[in-house]
């Protein structure tokens, strides 16, 4: 992470307020967010004994049927922006003459991608055109929430501990501080130089923000630790505009034309992914970043949709793909996005009583529910 040689100290801020440290339970930390649960063990995709890849079972838990109630375009919006829970099943195993089949249990394959994986990265906070989940600052009088809750907090002191990080970012109010696998761990201090801050209000990120110094399109902070004094921290929050990005709102979205892009970094953004994607196999008409439902903050993966098969055939039979954009350059894992709510391919639900199709095949050649 680059830190300016010389930076000017931070200019004099709002008076702090009192008594406004929270104590950690009103942010029950999730379990799966802590702690790292690969799917697959070291190979990030298995395959059967002809080398098709199977894909992971996925969490069934949505109480409603989009193909019976909206269009096939309403229904992937309300999929990319449905929020997502983590992944609870696991591989299944194949039955005799269905050695390509994924058993379906979910609406999308997404992994627990854990903060640990975070890289430096852009993070220039630039206004997203066309995304729809762009706000104006106010709504029928009741303020619009623009940022997550949950900032990054990069370089810190070696010797800062919990109670310091708190202390120097309370005066934009209550605040939980948080680093990955802390919970069993229970260590006082950041193992890797960054940590998690979590407002109990937005605007509180929105306060710190303001207090900041820009360089470079960074932002950074003054904080202090025993042993070294104002030392200057970089701050990268989320923007919430920058979870989507409509990059041909000219194009029908096709589920069936749609990808899961596994262990994005979290400073990329959807306009970033849609142009990588977009540079590497033309097409694309949607990109998004999945955030958690609580604190909107990215998750680690994203999807992309494109206009022709083509290209959507392209991206599955790479599996990998560079992400190179800024600092980031990191391999991510590109798999099918898979729904729970399809119809069999075969009988178009005459023989099967109209349920839905439990199996998907990943094969590039078949791509069909089952």
């Amino acid at each position: 992470m680059g830190i300016p040689g010389t930076v000017n100290q931070v200019s004099p801020l709002k008076k702090p307020f009192s008594g406004n440290v929270i104590a950690p339970p009103k942010f029950s930390r999730s379990a799966s967010s802590l702690t790292p649960k690969p799917w697959t063990g070291d190979n990030v995709f298995r395959t059967d004994n002809n080398s098709n890849p199977l894909l992971p079972l996925q969490d069934r838990n949505r109480m409603y049927d989009t193909l019976n109630m909206h269009s096939l375009e309403n229904s992937l919006i309300d999929i990319m922006r449905a929020e997502h829970d983590p992944l609870k099943g696991r591989l299944s195993y194949p039955h005799p003459g269905t050695d390509n089949l994924l058993m379906l249990n979910g609406r999308s394959s997404l992994f627990p991608i854990d903060d640990g994986l975070l890289d430096d990265g852009h993070s220039d906070q630039v206004g997203v055109l066309n995304s729809p989940t762009c706000y104006p600052a106010h709504q029928n009088g009741e303020r619009i929430e623009r940022f997550s809750r949950k900032v990054f907090v990069g370089g810190l002191p070696p010797d800062i501990d919990e109670d310091e990080i708190t202390a120097s970012f309370r005066r934009f109010g209550p605040l939980v501080v948080d680093w990955p696998h802390k919970a069993e761990s229970k260590s006082y201090f950041p193992p890797k130089g960054y940590a998690f801050l979590l407002f109990q209000e937005e605007s509180s990120v929105q306060a710190l923000i303001d207090a900041c110094l820009e360089e470079d399109g960074k932002l950074y902070l003054c904080v202090s630790s025993p042993t070294i004094k104002d030392k200057p921290v970089q701050i990268r929050p989320w923007n919430l505009s920058d979870s989507d990005f409509v990059m041909d709102g000219s194009q029908p979205l096709d589920p069936r034309k749609t990808i899961f892009v596994g262990g994005v970094p979290r400073p990329l953004r959807a306009v970033e992914l849609a142009m990588i994607m977009d540079r590497l196999y033309g097409g694309v008409c949607y990109a998004g970043i999945d955030t958690d439902p609580e604190l909107k903050y990215p998750k680690g993966a994203g999807r992309v949709a494109f206009s022709n098969q083509q290209s959507y055939i392209a991206a599955i039979s790479a599996r990998f793909v560079q992400l190179q954009h800024g600092d980031i350059d990191k391999r991510v894992e590109v798999k099918p996005y898979v729904l729970d709510d399809q119809m069999c391919d075969e009988c178009q639900g005459a023989r099967c009583g109209g349920k839905f199709a439990p199996f998907f095949c990943a094969n590039v050649t078949c791509l069909q529910y089952y």
